[in-house]
């Protein structure tokens, strides 16, 4: 009897050696048992060409240690250890992998690049904590349609395998917020992903897309677009309408004209180099407020429009490579730390100007202005069609564009002929930035019917008239470099305004903006108080909700501190209702 149970001792004992063998070198024991404490197992770049059952079976099976110390102290107790939440098998030679790896089922973490998959294992829908899935670098020819069940994956990246569609349902994965499709085959993107209402980076690059659906503009909270390299002709308008988008990359395409951007007011970088744009209209530039990068190298045009003037916030111009003989003089203007112009017919700067570099062409640029007559310098506009009664007015804005453009013309005050010259035509925006204007003009009132965008900056405000309180229609108000020092009690009548930019006034003192009224405006999404002389922000403007993008760097207050400010938005709106009193 003794040598019957001996003899079982044994064989369990061979069990666990079994299993040892079955695991090799490639996964050595101390490495397993370190797993279960961690929770995690990096079996990266060990030449494996299959996953032993050992890994498999890590939460099933007693481990070895067990057969071999009977005493075990509180922190090698091995039933009380924890489930594998965290599987890097990357870098190996991987064909395929088992349906065991439904033995897995509390892990959020599953890295598999750079192996040699040719499919996925239908089991991989039992994975339901699965948070992020790396199957990039490998040969997949289909997504399984399982993968749709994992509801709580927020990073997908599929990237440099031989996919020629997606699979129907990936609406499902609604927490998804990460994806990468990049280096692939498709021909297509579903319409369906416009369901994915948590995606905050979607890359697309690299694979032979002709059209993005209509649908994509639904992604509401999309930050990050990557469409490089397919054979994308034309861009759907309802990208335009993509609200939270900051980086757009659409550079080697087949793109021939440009769309319009009312809605994309935080867009940072634009790249659209190595394609064939033939033209760059105002109606291209008048949206892109926060526009920081703007590549065009590569591609067919012949001029810029002098509306290039509107992007104050543009710090690096790319137009190397095009058809482009002269430049508006007022592109000097702008604080422009990198503008790249080889590759040009240019005939207006002289080569040894752009040999030395950006700050050298600005200042070229801005010694032509105090030269040239505002006549002569507006003949390098093309767009500037103009009537000689009306010489002053820009008639081609008025009626192609829809904008009223009085700018960059150092006036104190908007001549009436300006507003003559609207007759009954309809205006959407009005452009009176870079003037000496000391008060808002009072005409701007007959207008209160259509205008959307007005932009004031780089005047001499120092107060806010009512009339610019009764523009009903007002989504976008840029006041930005003024002497502004308090904003009025009425302005809780713009209803609809979406973004306001106080960045750059001298004196502003938040405390005069009454929290409360900025409250009762909202659909404010955007307001930005940057470069001010702002002692304290009172508590009660985190109760402002619906604020996406709010901006105080550059001013004097001790709190929030600069650690708060760099947690972005939501993270000093709840500071403040932190402290408001009680």
């Amino acid at each position: 009897m003794s040598r019957l149970r001996g003899g079982a001792e044994r064989d369990s004992r061979a069990g666990f050696r079994a299993e040892r063998r079955d695991c090799g070198a490639s996964v050595p024991q101390g490495l397993l048992k370190a797993a279960r404490k961690s929770g995690q197992l990096n079996l990266s770049g060990r030449n494996l060409s299959e996953v032993p059952q050992c890994v498999w079976r890590i939460n099933v099976d007693v481990p070895e240690e067990a057969s071999q110390n009977l005493s075990f102290s509180a922190t090698e107790r091995w039933w009380e250890q924890t489930d594998l939440t965290k599987l890097i098998i990357s870098n190996n030679k991987l064909q395929s992998l088992t349906d065991d790896l439904r033995l897995l089922p509390a892990l959020t973490v599953l890295d598999i690049h750079d192996n040699q998959l040719t499919s996925l294992p239908s089991a991989i829908r039992e994975l339901e904590n699965l948070q992020k899935l790396n199957v990039s670098h490998n040969k997949l020819k289909i997504v399984p349609e399982e993968i749709t069940n994992l509801r709580n994956l927020k990073g997908l990246y599929l990237q440099h395998n031989e996919l020629t569609c997606i699979p129907e349902g990936f609406e499902k994965l609604f927490n998804l917020e990460d994806m990468d499709l990049s280096n692939n085959c498709l021909t297509t993107v579903p319409a369906s992903f416009s369901s994915l209402s948590s995606l905050v980076r979607l890359n697309l690059s690299c694979n032979q897309l002709k059209n993005l659906p209509a649908e994509i503009s639904g992604m509401k909270r999309l930050k990050h677009l990557d469409c490089n390299s397919n054979l994308l002709e034309t861009i759907p308008s309802n990208l335009a309408g993509m609200e939270s988008l900051e980086l757009l990359y659409l550079r080697r395409n087949k793109l021939r004209f440009l769309p319009e951007f009312p809605s994309c007011k935080l867009l940072k970088e634009l790249h659209l180099g190595e394609n064939q744009i033939e033209m760059l209209g105002a109606e291209h530039l008048k949206h892109l407020n926060s526009i920081l990068v703007l590549d065009l190298r590569d591609n067919k045009l012949k001029s810029v429009p002098d509306e290039i003037t509107l992007l104050q916030s543009l710090e690096r111009l790319d137009l190397s490579n095009n058809d482009i003989s002269s430049l508006p003089y007022s592109l000097g203007r702008l604080h422009l730390k990198y503008l790249a112009l080889e590759g040009n017919p240019m005939r207006t700067i002289r080569r040894e100007i752009i040999n030395k570099g950006t700050q050298e062409v600005l200042k070229y640029l801005r010694s032509k202005i105090k030269d040239d007559e505002p006549s002569q310098s507006d003949s390098v506009i093309e767009t500037a069609m103009t009537l000689p009664s009306e010489s002053k007015v820009n008639v081609h804005s008025i009626t192609t564009l829809k904008i009223l453009d009085y700018s960059d013309k150092q006036t104190t005050l908007i001549p009436d002929e300006v507003f003559d010259a609207v007759k009954s035509n309809m205006i959407t925006s009005i452009n009176f930035s870079k003037n000496q204007l000391c008060e808002i003009p009072q005409r701007i009132v007959e207008l209160k019917e259509m205008v959307s965008d007005v932009n004031l900056s780089f005047n001499k405000l120092s107060f806010m008239s009512l009339e610019l309180c009764m523009l009903q229609k007002l989504t976008f108000l840029d006041l930005r470099n003024n002497f502004l020092n308090s904003l009025p009690e009425e302005m809780e009548s713009l209803v609809r305004l979406q973004t306001i930019n106080l960045s750059f006034n001298s004196n502003n003192q938040v405390g005069s903006v009454d929290p409360v009224k900025l409250k009762t405006m909202e659909n404010l999404i955007t307001l930005d108080l940057q470069n001010n002389d702002l002692l304290q922000i009172p508590p009660e403007l985190g109760n402002c909700v619906n604020l996406r993008t709010l901006l105080l760097d550059g001013n004097p207050f001790r709190v929030p501190r600069a650690a708060i400010l760099m947690k972005g938005t939501a993270a000093i709106l709840e500071y403040l209702r932190d402290r408001i009193p009680t």
